[in-house]
């Protein structure tokens, strides 16, 4: 399989049509499967990695069989790598990587968020914990981050202008100092 930089995205509207698309998107190209499954509002969310070629390949095959199903396409070029993880939630975080901050962005688009996520991870010197893709959330998704205070305030605004200039942003915080239940699932 060819290297994994590269993440490629189908939002449809049909479950039928996701998995039509999914088995597209997974013989057009050597992609990874990263995540496949129905999300809120009936809709159905495909992520895909590989290198830029393979995933533009695959979400090229995908939509191509999604007509009338299509809500967003995306292929994000050159992923940051600590994207892979958090979609997939298997992040270690060690108790002394939470003592600064913890960042919060949340967008309108599910798709949207991995697009927030690498901007944030690419700005500054944090970790993402987590990149949230619409499961009991209205379609939404977040990503959270930690790090000292100046970077997760910087991961954080290039995430939010990201967001911003897509019309999508629905919220942001970053919290100093959180307290470490915040962090239960992660430590």
């Amino acid at each position: 399989m060819a290297e994994l930089d590269s993440i490629g995205l189908l939002e449809l509207s049909s479950v039928a049509t996701g998995y039509l698309a999914q088995d597209a998107m997974l013989k057009a190209a050597p992609v990874e499967l990263l995540l496949a499954r129905t999300i809120c509002s009936g809709k159905y969310i495909v992520v895909v990695g590989g290198d830029v070629a393979a995933a533009t390949a695959a979400v090229d095959a995908g939509a191509a069989l999604s007509t009338g199903a299509l809500i967003e396409r995306r292929v994000i070029p050159r992923v940051h790598p600590s994207v892979f993880p958090a979609i997939s939630m298997a992040v270690d975080v060690p108790p002394e990587s939470t003592t600064g901050a913890l960042g919060v962005i949340e967008t309108f688009s599910a798709s949207s968020i991995v697009e927030v996520a690498d901007a944030a991870a690419k700005t500054a010197d944090v970790r993402l914990l987590r990149v949230h893709l619409a499961m009991a959330l209205g379609g939404k998704g977040f990503v959270l981050l930690t790090g000292d205070v100046a970077s997760v305030e910087a991961a954080v605004a290039a995430g939010c202008d990201v967001a911003a200039d897509e019309g999508i942003l629905v919220g942001r915080a970053v919290i100093a100092r959180p307290r470490r239940e915040l962090f239960r699932e992660y430590t």
